[in-house]
C-alpha cells in the first residue's frame, strides 16, 4: 500500500500542474476520488482512483446565493440551524441552474431581508457583497410579497384602509399593495416593510393572522420549492 499523500499532491503528479493549478482544480470541484467530488485539497489520499474532469477550468469560483423555503420554527440567527438545514442533501432536485454543488458555498452564508415574525417562505442566505447589498442596505428598493391567512371579520371599509397610509405609535407605515386572493387569504406587497408590519395592519381592521408566507423578493419568486429545500439564484441575478 502506498503511503497516504495530499490530494493537490497527487493530483500535481497526474496532469504535471503547480500547486496553486492542482488546489483551484480540487476547490473548484473537478477532482473525482474514486468517483466522489473532493474539493479539499489537503485530503489525504493512497490508492484511490483520482480523475480530473475533462472539463475542468482554472476559473475564479463565484461567490453563491441560496434561496430557500423555510420552514416552521426555523431560526436564521442561529448558525447551527442554518448549517444543518442547508446542505448539499436539502437542495432541491429540480433546481435547473446547472450549478455544480461545492462545500464552499456553504460556508460565510449571510442572511438578508428577514421575514416577518412567524412566517415562512423565501429566505435568500449569499456570499455575494453585491446581492447582501442589494437586500440589507437597500431594502426600501425591494418589493416583498407575503400571502397571508386570516380568521375574522374584516371592517367594512378594511381593504380600502389596508391600501392607505395607516400609522403606528404615531409614525406612518411604508404603503401596502394589498388585494383578496380567496376568501381567507390576503396578498400583501410592499417595500421597506417593518417588523410586525403586516400583522399590526390586520389587527387595525379586525382580523388576526393565522400565517404568513413570504412568495417573491424583488423579482425572485419561491416558486414550487419544497419547505426545507434551497436552491441556486443563478449566476448574474441581483433581484
Amino acid at each position: 500500500m502506498s503511503e497516504a499523500i495530499r490530494l493537490s499532491k497527487r493530483l500535481i503528479q497526474l496532469i504535471g500542474c503547480s500547486r496553486s493549478e492542482a488546489e483551484k482544480y480540487i476547490e473548484g470541484g473537478w477532482v473525482r476520488v474514486d468517483g466522489e467530488v473532493v474539493d479539499a485539497p489537503q485530503f489525504m489520499v493512497q490508492d484511490q482512483k483520482v480523475e480530473l474532469h475533462a472539463d475542468a477550468t482554472l476559473e475564479p469560483i463565484l461567490p453563491m446565493t441560496i434561496l430557500l423555503n423555510s420552514p416552521v420554527g426555523f431560526d436564521t440567527d442561529d448558525p447551527v440551524a442554518t448549517r444543518q438545514l442547508i446542505t448539499p442533501e436539502t437542495r432541491w432536485a429540480d433546481d435547473n441552474t446547472s450549478i455544480r454543488t461545492l462545500k464552499r458555498h456553504f460556508a460565510a452564508l449571510m442572511p438578508t431581508a428577514p421575514l416577518q415574525a412567524g412566517a415562512t417562505g423565501l429566505l435568500v442566505f449569499s456570499q455575494d457583497k453585491r446581492v447582501v447589498q442589494r437586500l440589507v442596505k437597500d431594502t426600501k428598493k425591494n418589493e416583498q410579497e407575503y400571502t397571508v391567512e386570516v380568521s375574522g371579520e374584516i371592517e367594512a371599509d378594511g381593504l380600502e384602509k389596508l391600501n392607505r397610509e395607516i400609522k403606528h405609535k404615531g409614525w406612518p407605515l411604508p404603503k401596502a399593495k394589498v388585494s383578496w386572493q380567496s376568501e381567507n387569504r390576503l396578498r400583501f406587497a410592499l417595500k421597506n416593510i417593518q417588523a410586525g408590519q403586516i400583522e399590526f395592519m390586520c389587527q387595525s381592521v379586525g382580523l388576526t393572522v393565522v400565517s404568513m408566507v413570504r412568495i417573491r423578493i424583488g423579482s425572485v419568486p419561491l416558486a414550487k420549492l419544497p419547505p426545507g429545500q434551497w436552491r441556486y439564484l443563478p449566476v448574474g441575478k441581483l433581484f
